[in-house]
């Protein structure tokens, strides 16, 4: 409707451009600008991709390592668990 009226009233499509985002934000535009203040709307995507990603990744490790099960003493190691179970 606001639309409407401004092409009634003569305005170019620029200029309804530009009296929709300075009257509700950015955020109307389908595709906003990259301005400092839409650089989170636009930067979330990737950034939650990529953590998404790298938990994932860890996720894997974690599993993969669990899996292997415990991995054998070193000798300073069995000599140290040695010497902790003759003190009990």
């Amino acid at each position: 409707m606001l639309v409407r009226e401004r092409l009634k009233a003569g305005d170019s499509d620029k200029e309804i451009i530009e009296f929709v985002v300075a009257r509700y934000g950015e955020f109307v535009l389908l595709k906003p600008r990259f301005t400092p203040h839409t650089w989170l709307l636009w930067l979330a995507t990737p950034l939650v991709l990529l953590a998404a990603l790298a938990a994932i990744v860890l996720a894997y490790r974690r599993r993969k390592a669990a899996a292997e099960g415990p991995k054998p003493l070193s000798a300073n190691e069995k000599r140290r668990l040695e010497r902790l179970v003759g003190e009990g």
